[in-house]
């Protein structure tokens, strides 16, 4: 159980805030807008890199975006938001991994990482499938032991968190 609340917390502090919707964005190189938020959906057109593109909604790491007269799902890694300021020189990507820095409109994000919307974390249901499955796939101590050790990995000892004050 408190493994759980660990991972719990740990889902809670790296969860992406939502972009906003009509905030302003522009692709960080060419990329296919797809029909749908999956890899494998079909690609309705190519934007080029530099691309702006007027974010609608997002769903886990895609968000769907209104650019040269198309609506379609783009994904997140893809895009530079406008509030996002570059240095001479800069790639953009010391900003995917800049979670505190924030823009005008004061919104924080995390990049790479399914996070959990603001509806799931106040209505929380339990989904006793989801916990079968992860059951099943529970390895003993020793085929973990073996697994580790096979690519070279040693064991570290983490404590607990302490428990919540109540």
């Amino acid at each position: 159980m408190k493994l759980v609340r660990v991972m719990f917390a740990t889902c809670l502090c790296l969860a992406p805030v939502p972009a906003l919707a009509g905030e302003a964005a522009y692709t960080v190189r060419a990329t296919e807008l797809k029909e749908k938020p999956f890899m494998d959906a079909r690609a309705l057109a190519t934007l080029a890199e530099k691309t702006r593109v007027d974010v609608i909604h997002r769903h886990g790491s895609w968000n769907q975006v209104k650019a040269n007269g198309k609506t379609g799902w783009v994904k997140m890694l893809s895009l530079r938001f406008s509030t996002t300021q570059r240095k001479a020189g800069d790639s953009g990507f010391s900003a995917l991994f800049n979670v505190a820095r924030t823009g005008s409109s004061g919104s924080m994000t995390t990049t790479g990482i399914r996070g959990l919307s603001e509806e799931k974390l106040h209505n929380p249901q339990p989904n006793p499938q989801a916990l079968k499955q992860l059951g099943e796939q529970a390895v003993s101590k020793e085929e973990a032991q073996r697994f580790a050790k096979s690519g070279g990995l040693t064991a570290t000892k983490i404590n607990y968190l302490p428990a919540p004050a109540k």
